[in-house]
């Protein structure tokens, strides 16, 4: 959890200029079910001249790295987490959207429910199978594909969208390479530049697999470095082709990796062992011993 989360028993407290009762949950005292109008008012509170002199010096640069925080730690939650621990993380990312929303309030900007009436807005206008404008009925898409094509159709007409001087516009660097790749690849292949099925990307793979070898033979660090990138990228694109997300697949084998290893070093201390005083054998032995007892994780 990151610094910047000071517990919700600590943050309601800290509204106590409200009266705002407190959800400890000692026994004896009922808990107050908040409601969003409630968060609103605790947020105005500890950004006012009474309320908390660390959020008040915050900015919407300042809590940039903990949106991103935030948002990695809610997929964790999403991939290995507890439904408690995934409504915690919810409310850690809804904090950042709050805060920053109120900042722009006080500079006069726009507010907390101009973002939920601009996101309502645009999940009606995307979905015009579902509510469709009384003046120009739209056919119902039959497929999630189908449904994407219609998502598409409808954001180039939107005002930032239709501004842009190439399809590729608009998708964030700071987005993780294999992620960025995929929705790349996905840009383009809506207008057909694309493989016509799985296996061709599977002969693409091939070439690109030897390409890096030839480039490790070449000693060449840059053209090896390049032939990486090249077969990462198309190994990105014969997952999208079969539904899989790579950098969702990468960070699970992370995962898988991890604990793992974890085994590794537990079995060494059960024998009074650290991995530098280790021989490659034994760890491969306890690590093929962790592998057998986590098959069953993906």
């Amino acid at each position: 959890m990151s610094v910047q989360r000071k517990g919700k028993q600590e943050l309601i407290m800290k509204a106590k200029g409200k009266k705002i009762p407190a959800t400890i949950g000692r026994k004896g005292i009922r808990k107050k079910k908040y409601t969003v109008d409630d968060l609103l008012k605790i947020m105005a509170k500890l950004r006012s001249p009474s309320g908390c002199p660390w959020d008040r010096e915050q900015t919407e640069n300042s809590l940039k790295k903990y949106l991103l925080e935030e948002s990695y730690e809610a997929l964790e939650a999403i991939e290995s987490g507890t439904p408690q621990e995934l409504r915690e993380e919810l409310a850690d990312l809804l904090l950042q959207i709050v805060f920053i929303s109120r900042i722009a309030e006080e500079k006069g900007e726009f507010d907390f429910p101009g973002v939920v009436n601009e996101l309502a807005e645009k999940l009606v206008r995307r979905h015009p199978h579902v509510f469709p404008p009384a003046d120009r009925p739209s056919p119902a898409p039959q497929s999630a594909g189908e449904v994407l094509k219609v998502w598409g159709a409808v954001k180039e007409m939107e005002g930032k969208y239709a501004r842009r001087n190439s399809l590729l516009d608009g998708l964030p660097l700071a987005l993780p390479a294999l992620e960025r790749a995929r929705r790349l690849s996905e840009r383009v292949s809506r207008v057909g530049f694309d493989w016509p099925n799985i296996g061709e990307v599977w002969k693409k793979v091939r070439e690109e697999l030897g390409e890096l070898k030839k480039a490790d033979r070449a000693s060449s660090r840059e053209e090896a470095e390049a032939e990486l990138g090249d077969l990462l990228f198309t190994l990105v694109n014969w997952g999208r082709f079969k539904g899989i997300s790579a950098e969702e697949a990468l960070r699970k084998a992370n995962r898988r990796f991890a604990r793992r290893f974890f085994q590794v070093e537990e079995g060494l201390r059960r024998k009074g062992k650290k991995p530098q005083d280790s021989t490659l054998k034994e760890m491969d032995e306890l690590w093929n011993q962790a592998k057998k007892t986590m098959r069953s994780e993906k």
